[in-house]
């Protein structure tokens, strides 16, 4: 059992947000949100009727989304 324990730990630090607060993080509009949860770009935890997105993955999805314009 002391496989599960780090897991459990990495699970519990895991800071989730809203729709809306990754909407306002992007500045998109929560519909953007909704379609890139659905269409799997990015990953989501569905809790009751709503969904919650792992901070730490609108962080890598803006990082590899990325574009230098420069």
């Amino acid at each position: 059992m002391p496989s599960e324990q780090p897991e459990q730990l990495n699970l519990a630090q895991v800071q989730f947000l809203t729709v809306a607060e990754v909407a306002a993080m992007m500045r998109v509009s929560k519909m953007t949100v909704y379609r890139l949860v659905h269409g799997g770009e990015l990953p989501a935890a569905r809790v009751g009727r709503s969904f919650r997105v792992p901070k730490r993955a609108v962080e890598e999805y803006l990082r590899s989304a990325y574009f230098d314009a420069g």
